[in-house]
């Protein structure tokens, strides 16, 4: 999936290049010309799921083997990685750019009422600098039947030096690589995990800090490249959607994150 044109927002020693055809994801994001992001075409990245930075919407993580129950009833998503539905369908679709300016830009897509996802239902972003912060909404809204529903972002950042990350528990995970509670114990990385977390992420390269906050409290972790780290806030850890207690948006209703980087 290549980036498309793209939609450029920027203050200060901060840009952000957004890429809407390429699943309403941030392509790059420069700070003092510092990039930030694995970048498409970087180190073999060129599979939609391997680059920049991208909104998870319907859900998070994998679905495992792309099935759930929802309301006493069987679905069945396509299956896009190693026999799993990961991430939802946003990433993979081209949103519409409802407003830009010089320093924002807002997203908005209708989603699929067919086998991809058959409950329909908005997502929506606004991607905003603010000083040297970059600030990330996300939400999605129910709106003719309920739905269950994650949300939360992922990005490639470029390899840091050093990780600061201090969660307070760890989802472990089964046979097939997949989170199951309850949290437990943190184990050392490597890591491809979620974990329980409310302190902020720290990332240290090229003499630049870049804090991550967020109020979710479920964040994924993937640090086994050697070019990128993954560090992706959502407001339900991988297979939610077969997890207790059952997530439930009513027609009307909107799910909601925000995710806050800060350079200092």
């Amino acid at each position: 999936m290549p980036p498309g044109p793209l939609l450029t927002i920027a203050a200060g020693d901060l840009s952000v290049d957004i890429a809407p055809q390429a699943g309403g994801r941030i392509a790059q994001i420069r700070c003092d010309g510092i990039e930030q992001l694995l970048g498409h075409g970087e180190h073999d990245a060129t599979t939609a799921i391997g680059w920049g930075c991208y909104p998870m919407v319907p859900w998070c993580g994998r679905i495992r083997h792309g099935q759930f129950a929802f309301r006493g009833r069987r679905h069945l998503l396509p299956a896009n990685l190693g026999g799993h539905a990961i991430h939802g369908v946003g990433f993979l679709m081209p949103w519409d750019v409802v407003e830009h300016s010089a320093t924002h830009g807002s997203l908005e897509l209708p989603m699929p009422t067919d086998g991809r996802w058959p409950f329909g239902g908005i997502a929506g972003q606004r991607i905003g600098i603010e000083g040297r912060a970059l600030v990330l909404v996300l939400s999605v809204t129910a709106v003719e039947q309920a739905m269950p529903a994650s949300i939360g972002w992922h990005p490639w950042f470029r390899k840091p030096e050093r990780l600061e990350f201090h969660p307070q528990a760890m989802y472990p995970r089964d046979a097939e690589g997949i989170a199951v509670r309850p949290a437990g114990q943190v184990r050392p990385g490597p890591w491809d995990d979620c974990f329980v977390n409310d302190r902020e992420v720290v990332l240290h390269r090229q003499g630049q800090r870049l804090r991550i906050a967020s109020e979710c409290r479920d964040w994924v972790v993937y640090d086994g490249s050697a070019h990128a780290t993954c560090v992706e806030p959502q407001t339900a850890p991988p297979d939610a959607f077969n997890l207790p207690p059952e997530l439930v948006l009513h027609p009307g209703e909107t799910l909601s994150a925000r995710c806050t980087l800060r350079w200092d």
